[in-house]
Order: C-alpha cells, then sequence, then structure tokens
C-alpha cells in the first residue's frame, strides 16, 4: 500500500537560524515531492522559550529592567532570518508584522505578571506558547517564499486539551475530531499544513502547553490521529546514539531501535525525543524516524514495534544497545527495624513526595523491608526530606523509623537492550565491567520493562561508568 501521510517534526535547533531553517524548508520540498500528504510541526527557535520564561520569572519578581533587551534580542533573532529567507517584500513585512505583535504581547503580559507579583501556570503557558506561534509565522512564510503551497495553522485550533497548565494531557476523542477537520482539507488539496508544537488550548480556547520538550508530543500526537503513515523528528544529532558522544568518544548512530528501548531512553536522559511522544504512535502503529536537519542524507534511527524475538541479544552478540546517565539526583533512604512488616510505608511514603510534585526515576527496596530508596532530582531534596519528615513524624519519634537521609549527589546509569531480557548473565557482564574500573554501585533497579538495568553511583564515577559499559555495545 503506498504511503500518503507524513508529519514531520523540526526541534529548535532545526529551526534556530536562517541557515537551519534553508535546510528546514529544502527538507519540507523534498518530502512534498514524495509524499502526497505533508504535515510539519514547529518549535520555537533555540534560546527562545527559555528567554520568554526567564523575564516572565524575572517580572514576577518585580524586575521589568530587562524587557527592552529581551524585546531587542526576539526582533533581532526572527527578523533577520525572516529578511534572509522571505523574498517577497510584502509577506516579509506582513510576517514581521505578526512576530512584532507577539512580541509586544509578551511586553504586556509582563507588565502585566510584575504588577501582580506572580506568574500563574496559566500565564506561563501562554508566555511560553509565543515561542513557537512566532516561529510558525516564519517558518511558513519561507516555506511560501520557496514557492511550496503552505498555510499557518495554530495547534490550538485542534489539540483540545484538560486545564493542567504547564503539563497538559490532550482529549484525544476531542482532538481527532478537530485535526481531521482542520487539516484533511488542507492535504486533500496538497497544502502542506505548518503547525505549533507544545501547545493546545482548552475546550474554551485557553492556551496550554503539553510540557518542555512537547513539540515532539505534538508530532506523535497528530500522526496518530489523522492517521500518518510515518512521524520524522527533526534534531541536531544523526538518530539515537549509544550513548552521549561528550562522555564516550566511539558512540555511534543505533540504526534501529525498539518503542521499548527508546520509551526507556527517553526516560532515563536521553534528549533526542520526548518520552510521550511513544505512546500515540504505539497505539496508532505507526512508523517513527529520528534524523538530523543538517545531515539530511543519513537514514538516522528508525523506531520498529516489539515483537517476541526481539528478547534475545541481537545478532551482532551485543546485549547492550545504549547507555544514558541521569545527573544531578541524590538517593533518599527510610530506614528503620520498626518497618518490617508493616504495611503502607511505601504507599506513605510515595504520597509524601507526590506532595512536592517530585518525579521519582528509581526505587528499589531490601528484601528485608527494613529500608526503602529512591532518586529524587537534587533540587527537590529539601522539600522532600521536610514531607518525609511530617509524614513520619510519629514513627520517627518513636524510633520505628530510625532516620530518613538523602546521600550526596549521584547519577543513575541505565543500560538499555532488548537483549538484557532473556539473556543469561548480563547483571555479570556488566557489574564486571564497572568492578574493572573500582566503581562501586550504591542501588539497583531492573525496570519492569525488562529492557534496561539501572545503577546508582557516585557523581564523580559516572562518565567512567558509562564509558566501561558502552565498551559491552563495541567489544
Amino acid at each position: 500500500m503506498p504511503k500518503e501521510t507524513l508529519v514531520m517534526k523540526f526541534g529548535g535547533t532545526s529551526v534556530g537560524s536562517a541557515d537551519a531553517l534553508t535546510r528546514a524548508v529544502e527538507i519540507i520540498r523534498q518530502a512534498r515531492e514524495e509524499w502526497p500528504h505533508v504535515v510539519v510541526v514547529t518549535s520555537a527557535m533555540s534560546g527562545v522559550t527559555n528567554l520568554l520564561l526567564d523575564s516572565a520569572a524575572q517580572a514576577a519578581e518585580g524586575k521589568v529592567d530587562s524587557l527592552p533587551d529581551a524585546e531587542k534580542s526576539l526582533r533581532e533573532k526572527h527578523f533577520s532570518a525572516a529578511e534572509a529567507l522571505i523574498k517577497d517584500n510584502e509577506l516579509c513585512e506582513r510576517t514581521k508584522q505578526e512576530i512584532d505583535a507577539l512580541i509586544l504581547s509578551l511586553i504586556d503580559f509582563c507588565k502585566a505578571i510584575a504588577v501582580l507579583g506572580e506568574a500563574s501556570p496559566r500565564a506561563l503557558d501562554a508566555v511560553a506558547s509565543l515561542g513557537e506561534r512566532m516561529s510558525l509565522r516564519l517558518l511558513t512564510a519561507a516555506v511560501e517564499s520557496a514557492g511550496i503551497e503552505a498555510k499557518a495553522i495554530e495547534s490550538t485550533e485542534f489539540i483540545i486539551t484538560n486545564a493542567h497548565f504547564q503539563n497538559a494531557h490532550p482529549d484525544f476523542k476531542l482532538t481527532t475530531e478537530k485535526t481531521r477537520a482542520y487539516l484533511n482539507p488542507l492535504l486533500d488539496e496538497g497544502i502542506v499544513a505548518i503547525t505549533t508544537g507544545f501547545i493546545g488550548a482548552t475546550p474554551e480556547g485557553v492556551i496550554t502547553t503539553l510540557g518542555r520538550g512537547g513539540s515532539d508530543y505534538t508530532a506523535g500526537i497528530i500522526g496518530a490521529v489523522l492517521p500518518a503513515d510515518d512521524v520524522w523528528i527533526w534534531t541536531d544529532v544523526d538518530g539515537v546514539m549509544t550513548s552521549d558522544p561528550r562522555v564516550v568518544n566511539g558512540a555511534r548512530t543505533l540504526p534501529e531501535m525498539t518503542y521499548s528501548e527508546i520509551a526507556e531512553l527517553a526516560y532515563y536522559g536521553a534528549k533526542v525525543i520526548h518520552p510521550k511522544t511513544i505512546r500515540p504512535v504505539i497505539e496508532a502503529g505507526i512508523g517513527l524516524r529520528i534524523c538530523n536537519t543538517f545531515n539530511p542524507s543519513h537514514p538516522g534511527t528508525r523506531l520498529i514495534p516489539n515483537s517476541a524475538g526481539n528478547g534475545k541479544a541481537q545478532a551482532n552478540g551485543h546485549i547492550v544497545k545504549a547507555v544514558t546517565a541521569i545527573r544531578k539526583q541524590r538517593l533518599v533512604t527510610i530506614e528503620g527495624r520498626g518497618m518490617l512488616g508493616v504495611p503502607g510505608v511505601a504507599a506513605r511514603a510515595f504520597s509524601a513526595v507526590a506532595s512536592t510534585k517530585t518525579s521519582v526515576p528509581l526505587i528499589t527496596q531490601a528484601s528485608s523491608e527494613q529500608s526503602i530508596c529512591f532518586a529524587i532530582p537534587s533540587e527537590s531534596t529539601n522539600a522532600v526530606l521536610d514531607a518525609l519528615h511530617k509524614a513520619f513524624a510519629i514513627e520517627l519519634m518513636e524510633r520505628d523509623i530510625d532516620r530518613v537521609w538523602a546521600t550526596d549527589e549521584i547519577a543513575i546509569i541505565t543500560a538499555v537492550g532488548v537483549g538484557t531480557r532473556n539473556t543469561p548473565g548480563v547483571a555479570g557482564q556488566i557489574f564486571s565491567k564497572l568492578g574493572s574500573q573500582n566503581i562501586n554501585v550504591l542501588a539497583i533497579a531492573h525496570g519492569s520493562s525488562d529492557v534496561s538495568i539501572s545503577m546508582v553511583v557516585e557523581t564523580k564515577d559516572s562518565d567512567e561508568a558509562v564509558k566501561a559499559l558502552h565498551e559491552l555495545i563495541v567489544a
């Protein structure tokens, strides 16, 4: 069956300059020649979202002195790209005026925030959305200027979410109806539909965001609900790599990964794709590819479905496909002999952690039930310890719990690969590698997905641990 519909998402660096945008436009042109229906999702230009949110944060503290500099920076970044890319003077001026209106709305938002003395989640979503909305105007005009028929449409028109600002969840039923109603007529006419990543809207039309990095998720949602045949994520690396090339010189691109493997990698620190992107794509059974805007001839990484045969080591004998690290974590431990056999300790502990809105990436518990430990981001340590001390105040007083404490900063090293599922001796090989480098493992967790093993090591050992485990891939 011939493929009909392609969804492509361009990340911040892929639309971050006139040169990057030129490359993106050429990629869109080639895609349009090969695919009857093309939808493009754009991120904000690199650095813009941070600038917007920093401006709002300073305004909440009553500081508006930096607003003129922010205004100038946004104009220079977007206007210089517009002038370089948009040949038609009238289209260029109209695009600049639309972008300028959005920049001025940032100033208005920040002044209102300064008067109120706080930035609500709803206000922050309104501010954060401006980057994608500016980028949408710029990219669409650049595509049109290159002679490709295109239309800009903000995703707030069809990505319908709840009102959980800053991390909104889509209503897939409404989103499916509206996405098809808005995009299919354009696609049927051969028009490239260009839209904003990262943002949606409540049924009442209030702007929401899908969480940082949510442009990938937008592409996954659109691809799933149309449905598309393929979703391509354009970034600034040649797909998913075996490890961070800044740490491991021999890191290389993986031609294929299963959905389970990429989900684990995304969760455990690999920045190449947003973790939420995976789910709608898996459920829709459509293709997903990660590729490099700055090296478009490279095939990148193709994500493939999980299958029964994937549980064995790969043909090249490698049981580990990739190694990643999450740094700036701390390990919290609740310990005491009085915990033995007492039901509900874990439930109360994680309820207390949840009250601080802290995510827990790793949990491990001794079979003796005398201790439970889990990792949290370093910046959340004080809040989490305070919440736990309050939750277990009576047990601490009565010495059923001896102490609640946190280590110094640690790192979580994760070895990912479907070969870890049914291959005997995997853990032995992993810990032998670490032992040969005199690296001490503080805690271990083998995920229920069966495609990863995570280890906690001291921060000073994190790079060496990654390098040591990467040898299992290249050996």
